[in-house]
């Protein structure tokens, strides 16, 4: 009777855990080596992609994120229809694979679209401060106050520390 009792306590806390929301540190965990990934391939830092990632999706938690794996909110060519509590919705966001290919999208738009592709020629892959201005003063985000909050999380949560800065290694190993 024990071991039954333990058996569905420990298969409830599972379930519970399961429906949690991601937190920002577990969000960072998850996804920090992908954006490091990214970074190198790209040259977009690290901090960027996990900084806009965690606004644009509430850290994985938002509607786009949980249904069409959509970190940034970035909208696709063709209808997308997907169930939300048993309701058919249809929109115009693209769907993913998976979180990387989403990442990945982002580093494309930030490096092939016009608008962006001249940040990589501007900024280092550690001077997000850079990136985050510069990405709001080409027209990604319509609010005023987007880079400051993309900023906020870069520093709140040390993602600077996976741009490989010098200056921040020992920091970094620390993580």
């Amino acid at each position: 009777m024990k071991k039954l009792l333990l058996f569905t306590l420990l298969l409830a806390s599972s379930l519970l855990a399961s429906a949690q929301k991601n937190t920002p540190q577990s969000y960072i965990e998850q996804f920090k080596e992908d954006a490091i990934r990214i970074m190198h391939e790209t040259g977009v830092p690290a901090s960027i992609v996990l900084g806009v990632a965690m606004h644009e999706s509430g850290c994985g938690n938002s509607t786009l994120a949980q249904h069409l794996n959509n970190q940034f909110g970035v909208k696709g060519s063709r209808r997308i229809v997907y169930y939300r509590h048993k309701k058919k919705v249809s929109t115009a966001y693209k769907r993913y694979e998976s979180v990387y290919d989403s990442f990945q999208d982002f580093a494309r738009i930030m490096t092939e679209r016009s608008e962006f592709s001249r940040l990589t020629e501007q900024f280092t892959h550690f001077d997000y401060e850079g990136w985050a201005n510069g990405i709001q003063k080409h027209g990604y985000a319509h609010d005023r106050k987007w880079s400051k909050y993309v900023l906020g999380i870069i520093e709140k949560y040390q993602l600077y520390l996976f741009d490989e800065n010098p200056e921040y290694q020992t920091l970094a190993q620390n993580y």
